[in-house]
C-alpha cells in the first residue's frame, strides 16, 4: 500500500473519533446486565478488563488491517486475528479474572464458547468502525480522484478546441490573403477578437451567458464573412435571462460545422440558421440547422473530433440535464441541443 492514506497515522478527527467510540462502548461495558433496571457501574476492574480489548482492537485496526487485510492477504489477516482474540480471552481469564475474583469467576474457565460471546461483540464494534472509517475515507479519496480525473478530460477536451477552430481559420485567411481579398484585415481583427475571448476570457468552468452569446454571434460572423453573397446566414437570439451562466465553447462545434460542411459541399445559396433561447428557469434551447449537397458531402454525427469533443464535454459537464439530437436528410443538417443551465 505503500504512502496510502490508510497506512498513516491517524489524524485528529480519527483520533477524536476513537475516544468517543471507546468512550460510548466502554459506559455499555459497565453496564449491569444482571440488573433488571439499566444500572451503570463502574469498577476498577472495568477499567482494566477494557484495557485488554483496547489493545487488541489497536492492533487488529491500525495494524492488522492496513497490513493484511487491505492488501488482500485474508488468510493471514485472520489467522493473526484468531490468534489476538485467543490472547485476549487467555490474560481474561487466566490473570484478569484470577487477579480480580480469586474466590469466584476466578476458579473455573467458562469455556470457549462463553468467553468468545464475550469478547468477540467488543472487538467487532470497535474494529468494525475503524474499517467503516477507513471505507469513508477511501470513498472520499475515490471522489477527489474522479474529481481530478475529470477536471484533467475537460482541460484536455478544452484544449483541443482552440487548435482545431485556429487550424480551419488560418487555412482559410491564407486563400482570402493569396487573393489580395479586401475583407482580408476585417478577418484578422475578428479572429483576433474571438481568440482573445477563448485564450483569455473563458478560463473558468462557466462564464456568463450573456458574455457566451456575444462570443457566438462573433464567431458567426467571423464564418459569415468567408460566405460573402453565396448565401444567407441567420442567427436569432430569443429571450435571454442574464442571471445564468454556460460551459464556454460548448456550443461552437455546431456552428463550425455547419459552415464547413455547407461552404464545402456548395459554391452558393448557402443557407445557415442558428437559433437560441433560455426560459425563465434556464432551459437552453439551441438550433442550428444548415443546407449541403448530398453527392459533395457526407457527414455523420458520430464522426470527426469536433462532435466527438462536444459529446463528452456535454456528458461530463450536464450528465442529466441535456438532451443532444442531431438529424440528416438528403440535403440539410439540422442540431438540436436542450441544455438545463445552472445559475453562479
Amino acid at each position: 500500500m505503500g504512502n496510502t492514506l490508510l497506512q498513516q497515522h491517524p489524524g485528529k478527527g480519527e483520533l477524536f473519533f476513537q475516544l468517543i467510540l471507546h468512550a460510548l462502548v466502554f459506559s455499555f461495558y459497565t453496564i449491569d446486565r444482571h440488573h433488571p433496571d439499566v444500572l451503570y457501574t463502574f469498577e476498577t476492574y472495568h477499567f482494566i478488563f477494557f484495557i485488554n480489548y483496547t489493545w487488541a482492537n489497536l492492533l487488529i485496526s491500525y495494524v492488522f488491517l492496513p497490513r493484511f487485510f487491505y492488501p488482500k492477504r485474508y488468510t493471514l489477516f485472520a489467522l493473526l486475528t484468531f490468534f489476538t482474540v485467543a490472547l485476549v480471552i487467555l490474560i481474561e481469564e487466566m490473570v484478569l479474572e484470577r487477579w480480580f475474583f480469586p474466590d469466584s469467576r476466578g476458579t473455573n474457565f467458562p469455556g470457549v464458547i462463553f468467553s468468545l460471546g464475550q469478547v468477540l461483540p467488543i472487538l467487532a464494534i470497535l474494529s468494525g468502525f475503524k474499517f467503516a472509517w477507513d471505507a469513508l475515507l477511501k470513498q472520499r479519496q475515490l471522489d477527489e480522484l474522479k474529481a481530478m480525473v475529470r477536471e484533467s478530460e475537460l482541460a484536455f477536451l478544452k484544449s483541443q478546441i482552440n487548435p482545431h477552430f485556429l487550424f480551419n481559420n488560418l487555412n482559410n485567411l491564407y486563400a482570402y490573403a493569396v487573393e489580395g481579398s479586401a475583407k482580408t484585415p476585417e478577418i484578422i481583427l475578428e479572429l483576433s477578437s474571438v481568440l482573445r475571448y477563448m485564450l483569455y476570457e473563458c478560463r473558468e468552468a462557466s462564464v456568463p451567458l450573456l458574455k457566451e452569446i456575444d462570443h457566438l454571434r462573433n464567431f458567426t460572423q467571423l464564418y459569415e464573412l468567408q460566405i460573402e453573397d453565396r448565401g444567407k446566414v441567420s442567427f436569432q437570439v430569443g429571450a435571454v435571462p442574464s442571471d445564468f451562466r454556460i460551459a464556454p465553447l460548448i456550443l461552437n462545434v455546431f456552428i463550425e460545422n455547419a459552415f464547413k460542411h455547407s461552404q464545402a459541399g456548395q459554391s452558393e445559396k448557402i443557407r445557415i440558421s442558428i437559433h437560441l433561447e433560455v426560459n425563465e428557469e434556464g432551459l437552453l434551447t439551441f438550433n442550428c440547422q444548415n443546407n449541403f449537397l448530398s453527392e459533395n458531402e457526407t457527414i455523420s454525427s458520430e464522426t470527426g473530433i469536433g462532435l466527438v469533443n462536444v459529446r463528452k464535454r456535454l456528458a461530463l459537464l450536464y450528465p442529466d440535464s441535456h438532451e443532444l439530437s442531431i438529424r440528416q436528410t438528403d440535403t440539410d443538417y439540422h442540431v438540436s441541443l436542450s441544455l438545463q443551465l445552472r445559475k453562479p
